[in-house]
């Protein structure tokens, strides 16, 4: 069975944007050894990604072109979209990612944000975290998770500190 990872960055204080949507502090972080915390290597073992909407609509205004081409993208939204040749939309993302989990191919990124991480935390539908807790404090902006999600406990599989103060935490849902 396929897994849905969540590999995401926060702030200190548990924001993973800033109130406007905005990750550009992400930018500000020094990064003298030019690490990609591992994203090459994690990008290639999945095959497909979920976010929200929100998160989809910021990643259409990076500069360049679309950074997930390897990849069956979904997008999680309320309204309908229209499906392009970047990603599908889906208003049922809870299904989508349980028959997901069930087709063979490689892992689930679930890139986030808030309000979809919350959704499949509840439904239990996370089977790893991998947050890469950055050495800055936002104040405001949006949470890793947006609600209130329920509790579960984790375990601590893996920790890695980088030079630029970033600090990667791996954990398991116990189930």
């Amino acid at each position: 069975m396929r897994k849905l990872k969540l590999y995401i960055a926060m702030s200190l204080d548990g924001k993973i944007a800033g109130p406007d949507g905005d990750v550009s502090w992400l930018d500000e972080i020094p990064n003298p050894g030019k690490t990609d915390y591992g994203y090459s290597q994690f990008y290639q073992s999945v095959d497909t990604t979920i976010m929200g909407n929100s998160t989809y609509a910021l990643i259409k205004n990076f500069k360049g072109p679309f950074p997930y081409p390897t990849t069956k993208n979904y997008v999680a939204s309320r309204k309908s979209g229209k499906d392009n040749e970047q990603v599908s939309f889906t208003n049922d993302p809870v299904t989508l990612v349980r028959k997901l989990k069930n087709e063979p191919g490689k892992d689930i990124w679930l890139i986030g944000g808030g309000q979809l991480n919350t959704l499949l935390w509840n439904e239990g539908l996370i089977d790893e975290l991998l947050i890469f807790v950055m050495p800055i404090v936002l104040g405001e902006g949006i949470g890793l998770f947006e609600a209130i999600p329920k509790q579960d406990q984790l375990t601590l599989v893996d920790s890695e500190t980088y030079i630029s103060g970033v600090v990667r935490l791996t954990y398991l849902i116990k189930k």
